[in-house]
């Protein structure tokens, strides 16, 4: 058979969660895949391709984990929907692949009867089938594969082995052409889920033996981690040293983007005729954008330790150390992780909390997850303490500025806790759900897999600078420069501008909170993305200057406003609306305008008492 008349095939990655199947996926398909969502709903989309030894090309998918068909919550709504060929503009999977962790075939054997009874062509993956053979784990392969009546290969996705082979049983089972059209797939019952549970502890049983050499170095990491004390003491302490880096780290790194930014803007400036297309470029582009671009170390430093977290294993201890404390404040133990998923951006985060089974549960997160400090507020927040906190060590090593960065990170912990109780008080009353989560074992994080899920998120910060923030500095520059100042004007040129008159139109409703008309200014295109506040202000404040840079605009904000002012901004901050793109997403997940409405009216409300209080709490002490 000649590569021309080989058909491509479709295969669905199915397992678990915490089984290794995104390792998988990036050890399959390499760079070659692309994330989206899917059609009308907001569940992330990864799809790959790969090429057989026999030349077929394989598009993957990797669904969510799913620890049944039986679906419970939106992600595993879309995996069950995926398998079964519903999803709208979706085609159906020629193969599932089900991959399970090798040394914990507990739950996934279940899910396994039930893919089975689905009818499609399927596969095992024993993924993580080296620490089983380390552990002294006899799993019978021969009697399993005739047991569930699908082949079976053994993986270990970390390393890239087994997927030659995983690829020739999928290219088999196409070219056999044993793939199921006729799906009479039924949603089983609580009767029929019982008697998979007991078939999956006899097959469970009968082919999988205990490890000789039990994994002791799990439990006893755990000892510690998970002590009531001593875990949330280790817990706070990394979370500590997180946001410590984000500030150290990517100091130098952050400096030569701001170096690089400025001296290109002076050469591009010098190439460009005419001061007005000059102005456009340098004070509206390189000011705007440029002062954006510069905190992207810190973000990505945020981004690659939630991942390391992630991968090692330590988030859901995390979460289940976080469950009694969240539990009194009224949210669900699973909620920890699309809380701190949050720290990185509220889209994913609010997203996440699809794992949470009970609606209300669920309501509660996705209202309280823009509190926590996104990546967009670093450079608010950056540039803020760097204009007004001295960059001097405290304590026993601690810089005084990251001090200050931590407990603005630690307000919106506290603030999403109050906020919580307040909303399980007020809308649904009742105890929270019983916690219960699979603890991963310790797994040493790919360190390709760390890297790639970090430069998609850099791509992803870069596409929202160009898409967004670059037209929306083009039209903050419009309406900073024209109409022009009149002949015989005394003030700054930018008073009489469309900017200015909007600025101070506005002032007097924010007055008593100690802003300025710029910095009004500065919050209306920061509705549309928070990072765009920074940008805005340097371009509102860098009209004229063609080598405004962040160092540049932290001394101009600290002359220009008062110490009561930038801590009043910062506050604002830390409980302001979120961006366009959260409230969207918001209201697809919650199918609610009525709730989107409630979330962004609290904020508001909170963002301004917070702000009045402070601004008038530090003009009594002085620094007005």
């Amino acid at each position: 058979m000649s590569d021309a008349v080989i058909r491509p095939a479709r295969v669905a990655l199915v397992g678990n969660p915490n089984t290794g199947k995104t390792a998988l996926f990036n050890a399959l398909t390499g760079s070659r895949q692309k994330v989206a969502n899917y059609a009308g709903v907001t569940v992330e989309r990864k799809e790959g391709t790969v090429t057989t030894a026999a030349g077929r090309t394989l598009s993957v998918l990797d669904l969510p984990g799913t620890y049944s068909l039986r679906a419970r919550s939106p992600d595993e709504a879309v995996t069950r929907d995926a398998v079964l060929g519903r999803l709208a503009g979706e085609e159906e999977p020629d193969v599932v692949v089900a991959v399970a962790d090798a040394t914990n075939l507990r739950l996934v054997l279940r899910l396994i009867l039930e893919l089975k009874a689905v009818g499609r062509p399927m596969v095992l993956a024993l993924n993580m089938y080296d620490i089983a053979q380390r552990q002294g784990l006899r799993i019978d392969l021969e009697g399993l594969q005739q047991e569930l009546g699908c082949p079976i290969v053994t993986t270990v996705a970390t390393r890239k082995r087994g997927i030659e082979e995983l690829t020739a049983k999928v290219d088999e089972l196409v070219a056999s052409g044993a793939l199921s059209t006729d799906n009479t797939w039924h949603e089983p019952s609580a009767a029929e889920i019982r008697g998979a549970h007991r078939e999956a502890q006899r097959i469970l049983k009968a082919y999988v033996r205990p490890p000789e050499r039990p994994d002791t170095f799990t439990a006893k990491v755990d000892a510690v981690l998970l002590h009531p004390l001593a875990g949330l003491l280790i817990l706070g302490a990394v979370m500590f040293l997180v946001f410590q880096a984000v500030f150290s780290w990517a100091g130098p790194p952050a400096d030569a983007i701001e170096a690089g930014v400025a001296w290109l803007g002076a050469e591009v400036g010098r190439l460009i005729p005419g001061d007005l297309l000059r102005s456009l470029v340098v004070d509206g582009l390189f000011a705007g954008v440029g002062s954006v671009l510069v905190f992207l170390p810190q973000i990505l430093v945020l981004f690659f330790f939630i991942i390391l977290l992630e991968d090692f294993g330590y988030m859901a201890r995390a979460a289940f150390l976080m469950d009694r404390i969240m539990g009194v404040t009224g949210l669900h133990g699973r909620a920890f992780i699309p809380l701190f998923s949050s720290f990185a951006c509220a889209i994913p985060g609010i997203m996440s909390a699809r794992v949470i089974d009970q609606k209300r549960d669920r309501m509660t997160t996705i209202l309280v997850a823009p509190l926590m400090t996104c990546s967009a507020r670093i450079p608010v927040y950056t540039l803020i303490i760097g204009a007004f906190i001295p960059d001097r060590t405290v304590g026993p090593g601690f810089n005084l500025q990251g001090l200050v960065m931590f407990g603005l990170f630690a307000s919106g912990v506290v603030s999403a806790l109050v906020v919580s109780f307040v909303i399980r008080k007020v809308f649904w009353r009742g105890a929270v759900e019983p916690f219960l989560m699979e603890l991963p074992t310790y797994k040493l994080p790919s360190a390709e897999s760390v890297a790639r899920n970090v430069l998609q998120r850099a791509q992803i910060f870069l596409s929202r600078a160009g898409r967004i923030i670059l037209p929306l500095m083009v039209l903050v520059w419009v309406l900073s420069t024209f109409p022009s100042a009149p002949a015989g004007a005394t003030g700054p040129a930018i008073d009489y501008s469309f900017a200015g008159m909007i600025g101070h139109a506005i002032q007097p409703l924010f007055a008593p909170i100690g802003f300025n008309w710029q910095m009004v200014v500065a919050l209306i295109p920061g509705f549309a993305a928070r990072e765009v506040a920074v940008a805005a202000l340097g371009t509102v404040y860098a009209v004229g200057d063609a080598e405004a840079n962040a160092t540049a605009l932290g001394v101009t904000l600290a002359h220009s406003w008062s110490l009561a002012t930038g801590l009043s901004f910062l506050a604002w901050y830390i409980f302001a609306p979120q961006c366009v793109a959260t409230l969207g997403v918001v209201k697809r997940e919650t199918n609610s305008w009525g709730w989107t409405a409630v979330m962004f009216g609290y904020m508001v409300t909170l963002a301004y008492l917070a702000s009045f209080a402070v601004y008038h709490a530090a003009v009594a002490l002085g620094a007005g």
